[in-house]
């Protein structure tokens, strides 16, 4: 990758209002009035009704478009939670979603939307090999209901097109691709953000931070993007070691929280990494939160890549401040910064048994993340960086 190639790119930004502050709540009849909606349905996960009082300021601020709550979300979006969800969506005649949480809500709000409207098999829907052995997505064309995301926790998954839902029975990860399931906005409350436990905040942080050094690093260059995953980066930097010392200031968190949007966005643009596709393989399969796994797999993803990927890790040496501006003295300087942050040096110390590498290994060759790195791994690469992280 040379540094004075040609730039030839396209940067289209869907359509997104972000409202954030003590009044962000009200910005939601608003919001619905917008697309004629008069039926949203809360998606969330049980743990948000513990907060009974932040939960009552966003029912207040929805007051008769509310029709209705479905709070069975739970970690990974397991399939037959989705099709809960899609059931809950159906009864309550919904005309819009609002997806209160993190990830997990957001996914599963997405993911049941699709099925609502396309009225087929998951399996019919979602990303596989074609016959040519390439991954290929399904273009899914049924309308879909709009959605907004009042988030708990910072996660890149606000504005993504992608829904990942695991099958607990086969372990398989059926990912659908909608870019009309893409939400209307975000509405960042102080209120709600505090309902995170603070040990969620920070592993959810760790995500965006993995997001952004991975999308820092693409082949895709783009300077727009750059520009929104260096501040992602820069961000988390600076408010995620805030959160530990101050774990009930909202203001942290919604810094993450704008964070969390700047990365996805960014990583829309320049595609996925391989210490993504690991963790999405992993993290189901292990008792670590997804953004561990995958800021442990950051450093070992980014030694992979050095030889295609230097200048981009001379850019994010640059942007971190980093003394080694070597493609392995960055690797280093990432890895004794996520120490920083507490996060452990290998998947034995997080609990994932070394006969997991395997079945790992061949579920992340089948991940859309793979193929987006600046170096795209074999198997046996997949396998040996694995071995190596163990």
């Amino acid at each position: 990758m040379s540094e004075d190639n040609d730039l030839n790119l396209r940067h289209t930004s869907p359509a997104y209002r972000t409202f954030c502050g003590d009044d962000a709540l009200r910005a939601l009849p608003r919001e619905l009035a917008r697309f004629g909606a008069r039926r949203a349905v809360i998606v969330c996960g049980r743990a948000i009704t513990r907060h009974p009082d932040a939960l009552r300021d966003l029912h207040d601020a929805l007051g008769d478009h509310l029709a209705g709550q479905f709070d069975g979300v739970t970690e990974h979006s397991p399939l037959p939670v989705v099709e809960q969800a899609r059931r809950f969506l159906d009864e309550h005649r919904a005309d819009a979603v609002v997806a209160v949480g993190g990830g997990s809500s957001v996914v599963t709000a997405r993911a049941a939307s699709i099925l609502l409207a396309e009225k087929r098999d998951i399996r019919e829907l979602c990303t596989r090999r074609g016959t040519d052995g390439r991954l290929i997505s399904p273009k899914l064309t049924a309308p879909k209901i709009p959605q907004w995301v009042v988030p708990t926790t910072p996660t890149t998954a606000y504005a993504k097109a992608g829904s990942a839902v695991r099958d607990p029975v086969t372990g398989e990860r059926l990912a659908l691709y909608d870019p009309k399931t893409r939400a209307q906005g975000l509405v960042l409350d102080p209120a709600l953000a505090l309902t995170a436990p603070p040990s969620l905040v920070r592993s959810a942080a760790l995500n965006v931070f993995a997001v952004a050094v991975e999308g820092l690093q693409s082949r895709h260059i783009d300077p727009l993007a750059d520009a929104q995953l260096a501040h992602a980066l820069r961000t988390v930097v600076t408010w995620l070691p805030r959160v530990r010392k101050e774990p009930d200031r909202a203001q942290h968190r919604l810094h993450l929280m704008l964070a969390a949007l700047m990365s996805g966005q960014g990583s829309d643009h320049t595609g996925g990494g391989l210490a993504q596709a690991l963790s999405h393989a992993i993290g189901p399969r292990s008792s670590a939160a997804n953004g561990v796994v995958e800021a442990l797999l950051v450093p070992h993803a980014m030694r992979f890549n050095a030889a295609a990927a230097g200048p981009r890790l001379t850019l994010l040496a640059d942007l971190l401040n980093l003394s080694d501006r070597s493609p392995a003295g960055t690797a280093a300087e990432v890895e004794r910064l996520l120490t920083l942050f507490e996060v452990p040096t290998r998947l034995r110390d997080i609990g994932v048994p070394h006969d997991l590498l395997e079945e790992a290994a061949d579920h992340a060759m089948e991940d859309w993340a793979v193929t987006t790195g600046p170096r795209v791994p074999s198997r046996d690469d997949i396998a040996e960086l694995l071995a190596n992280a163990w």
